[in-house]
């Protein structure tokens, strides 16, 4: 059978029915903000849930962390653990007081008791620097998907492909806003998983299901005996260079704790609990929502070491360096191999579902901050609040566009690079950002308008330029710029920071920040800290909201 022919028709079917969602979603639609940015709070708790397990597990879940074991073992299941703690923290400290405090964005809840405009400007400023660095990776993801499908090694191609996916995003926010852009992620989910489970299950029966047969075939199929050992990527041990060690050491922990705190930043994450009517739906849309994510990331690391032991690792490199598609390519070799008609149909299949992750993740991340800069910048500090809902939905819909040309030309220059590891340096941004300012309002009491502004703007510049200073900008042959004299690749070479992931040093200075501005302020206002408290802990502020 035709894999091309198949992929295609597959691709084309899984498009038009979600389009056909879309587009009656925003016939559903009214022309007020809350519909567009909460859906009018209209998913019960388990259609919320779906859709923010749909929103977490995304292209960086099921490409990048397959691929990062199937290449370096433990190394790369340290993001299948790490995405999935990040997930606990998120709930355990930001979810539902954030939910219950705020309306529409995570500007709301850091406005309430400070001054509106300098707070909603660096808050909608953060949002889109964050979504834009992680809707690279499910661009680049997508780029490499498509082209392993179509059989597409030429990169102008890939550029087409990266700028496609763009524009569908695009139609899936400016014409269903909340709405569309929760059914695409709910059908998402509920593909994802019975992939996932499929692929998981075949692998196991490859090997009686018998877990230590499976990782003995992945260490001697991929003629690395370390491959279960840490050290393979990340903390790496360099004999004659103690600083590298070091560095290579704090780079390990630095990508850790970037990506255990960075989930309770995302805004597209966030503004999901914002969807439901009730404390009791956010409750059980966040034991939905966390079910299905803690069994997938369990799956993906079946699907990791399922690929080393039954797909050869210069397979996977020679069809994306990155490692993008060692899920696909393992599907393929458990339908039957390359050429058999059964290789082919998986691949489609497998291929169908992966391309709906990164469409429906990037519609989310598009959602979030083009809201974001609608209702906190342009309606409350531009226009004062006095902006009707007509034309924020319009701004809205005008600023998703926009976004999404940026996130297309940055993707198109960051194609070869893995995807959870792009993921991972968005999680370092928004835990540096955005974290400790909602953290300080949501439980300090001191905390005030300058502390917020500088929490955010310090935390987000040092995040981006110790990145733009960094291995992952310039200074290697995998760098955006690629640096390799000795291939005749000879770049302007920047790096200046040792690190690739900056969280190490971002985050606390982010917090570090928030402190210092507030202490250096005279402005308080406990009776508003009062209210604010009142509202996290109990929901009062839920039924004014979706009144609106």
């Amino acid at each position: 059978m035709n894999t091309t022919l198949l992929s295609s028709i597959l691709f084309i079917s899984f498009v038009a029915v979600t389009l056909v969602l879309v587009f009656r979603a925003g016939r559903s639609n009214k022309k007020s903000a809350t519909d567009f940015y909460d859906g009018g709070a209209s998913f019960s708790g388990f259609q919320n849930g779906l859709a923010i397990a749909g929103d977490y597990m995304s292209a960086a879940s099921f490409l990048g962390i397959a691929g990062m074991i199937a290449l370096f073992g433990y190394d790369g299941f340290l993001y299948s653990i790490g995405f999935l703690v990040a997930w606990l923290v998120a709930l355990l400290l930001v979810a539902e007081p954030l939910r219950n405090s705020g309306r529409f964005t995570m500007g709301d809840v850091l406005s309430f008791r400070m001054k509106q405009r300098p707070v909603r400007t660096a808050s909608a400023a953060s949002t889109i620097v964050v979504s834009i660095f992680y809707l690279l990776a499910q661009m680049v993801g997508a780029g490499s998907l498509v082209s392993l499908l179509l059989g597409i090694t030429d990169s102008g191609a890939k550029t087409w492909i990266i700028a496609g996916v763009g524009i569908l995003m695009i139609v899936y926010v400016t014409i269903g806003g909340m709405k569309g852009t929760t059914y695409v992620q709910i059908l998402k989910a509920f593909l994802l998983m019975i992939g996932a489970a499929l692929l998981t299950i075949m692998v196991f029966a490859q090997f009686h299901f018998n877990v230590s047969e499976l990782l003995g075939a992945a260490v001697k199929n991929s003629g690395n005996v370390n491959l279960l050992s840490p050290g393979q990527k990340y903390g790496v041990d360099v004999a004659d260079d103690p600083f590298k060690t070091l560095m290579n050491k704090l780079d390990l922990f630095s990508l850790g704790l970037a990506l255990v705190l960075g989930t309770a930043g995302l805004p597209h994450i966030l503004i999901r609990f914002y969807t439901v009517p009730t404390a009791k739906a956010a409750r059980k849309s966040v034991n939905w929502a966390i079910g299905n994510i803690g069994i997938f990331y369990l799956m993906t690391i079946a699907l990791g070491f399922g690929a080393a032991a039954l797909v050869s690792q210069d397979a996977i490199k020679a069809a994306d360096k990155g490692g993008n598609v060692a899920a696909p390519l393992l599907a393929e070799t458990l339908g039957g191999g390359h050429g058999s008609t059964g290789g082919a149909i998986m691949l489609a299949v497998i291929g169908a579902i992966a391309f709906a992750t990164i469409l429906a993740v990037v519609a989310g991340l598009t959602l979030a901050s083009s809201s974001s800069f609608a209702h906190d910048f342009y309606a409350n500090v531009i226009k004062k609040g006095n902006a009707s809902p007509e034309k924020e939905v319009r701004v809205a819909r005008i600023a998703a566009v926009l976004i999404g040309g940026v996130a297309i030309i940055l993707a198109i220059g960051a194609q070869g690079l893995n995807v959870a590891f792009l993921v991972a340096i968005a999680f370092a941004i928004a835990a540096s950002a955005n974290l400790p300012a909602v953290l300080y309002s949501l439980f300090w009491k001191r905390f005030n308008t300058r502390g917020a502004v500088w929490a955010i703007y310090g935390g987000l510049a040092c995040a981006v330029i110790l990145l733009v200073f960094s291995g992952n900008v310039s200074g290697t042959p995998t760098s955006f710029l690629p640096f390799d004299p000795e291939n005749g690749i000879n770049n302007i070479n920047f790096k200046l920071f040792p690190l690739n992931n900056p969280g190490i040093v971002s985050i606390p200075f982010g917090f570090f920040m928030g402190w210092l501005g507030t202490v250096t302020s005279n402005e308080r206002n406990s009776a508003k800290y009062a209210e604010l408290e009142v509202r996290s802990l109990t929901g009062a502020a839920i039924g004014k909201a979706v009144q609106h």
